[in-house]
This record gives C-alpha cells, sequence and structure tokens, in this order.
C-alpha cells in the first residue's frame, strides 16, 4: 500500500506541474482532475474514503463546470500542447525546482512509517472517517451552509463575468 501512495504522491506532484506550466486551459483542465483524483486516492490510502468521494464528487460537480464556462469562451483555435518548447522548458524548470526543495527535505524520510486507519483496526470500534462526518454535520453545520452559499455566489460571479454584452432576453433586438 505504500507503494501505491508514492505513486499517487508522485502523479499528484506531476499533475500539479503541467497545471502551473500550461498556458492552455484544455491541458490545465485535463491537469486539475489528475491532481484531484490522485489527491482523493491519496486520501483513500489513509482511510478516509467516504471525505474523499465527497470532494471529488463537489470537485467535478461544481467547480470544474465554472471552469469548462471559462474555457469554453477562452478557447483558442489552436492550443499550445504539452509537447512545445516553451512548454517544455517551464516543465523541466518546476520539476527542477520540486527536485532542489525536496532534497533540502528528504533527508529522514525512512524514519516515519505511513498507515492508514484500517491498520489499527483491532483496537477501533467505527471506521476512522465516520465520526469527521458526524462533526462535518453537526458541529460544521453553520460552515457547511456558509461553504454552499459562497459556491453558489462564486458560480453567479463567474457566470456573469463571462456572460459578455449579451443580455439573453432582455437584449434589444
Amino acid at each position: 500500500m505504500t507503494y501505491v501512495v508514492y505513486l499517487f504522491l508522485l502523479g499528484l506532484v506531476a499533475g500539479m506541474v503541467v497545471v502551473a506550466s500550461n498556458p492552455s486551459p484544455y491541458f490545465a483542465a485535463l491537469g486539475l482532475v489528475v491532481v484531484a483524483g490522485l489527491g482523493c486516492g491519496i486520501l483513500v490510502g489513509h482511510g478516509g474514503s467516504f471525505l474523499s468521494l465527497v470532494l471529488f464528487l463537489i470537485y467535478l460537480g461544481g467547480m470544474l463546470v465554472v471552469f469548462a464556462y471559462s474555457a469554453a469562451l477562452a478557447a483558442e483555435p489552436f492550443p499550445e500542447g504539452l509537447g512545445s518548447r516553451p512548454i517544455m522548458l517551464s516543465v523541466v524548470s518546476y520539476i527542477g525546482g520540486v527536485c532542489l526543495v525536496s532534497s533540502l527535505f528528504l533527508s529522514g524520510w525512512f524514519e516515519s512509517s505511513w498507515q492508514s486507519v484500517e491498520e489499527f483496526g483491532e483496537f477501533l470500534v467505527t471506521r476512522g472517517d465516520i465520526g469527521g462526518v458526524a462533526l462535518m454535520y453537526s458541529s460544521g453545520g453553520v460552515m457547511l451552509l456558509i461553504s454552499a452559499w459562497v459556491l453558489l455566489l462564486t458560480l453567479f460571479v463567474v457566470l456573469e463575468l463571462t456572460r459578455g454584452l449579451g443580455r439573453g432576453a432582455l437584449r434589444a433586438v
């Protein structure tokens, strides 16, 4: 299981490099989906299966729709791909920066062990993420409602900004 989590972490960093180095919204959306999927896979590896499912569905259902509207209005006839020279230069520079920063913090990585919540199963009565779900809906209910309101407001703001000069049914004919 540790090797799978390492593979997810490597893919997460690669997806973030794709998002950071790409000027085209199409490939950046692909990188964001990969990053969201691998981040949720890391959460599943640590025992948060319900939390990762909720985060993945919220991300794909809400924020990617807003991004799709923005990408449709900023469409380029010939988007720059991942294999072009300027993009590859920025990818190499980002990967070099990640390797440089990680080499500073790499000493002693073998001293810790990654174990999921379910590996201590003989000591548990319930699953690890069920208590968090109960707290999210009981103590964090107000924050959950505020977050839903902010996401709805953000959707309307982005749609208003990307609408342009057309006013729908109220425009002059």
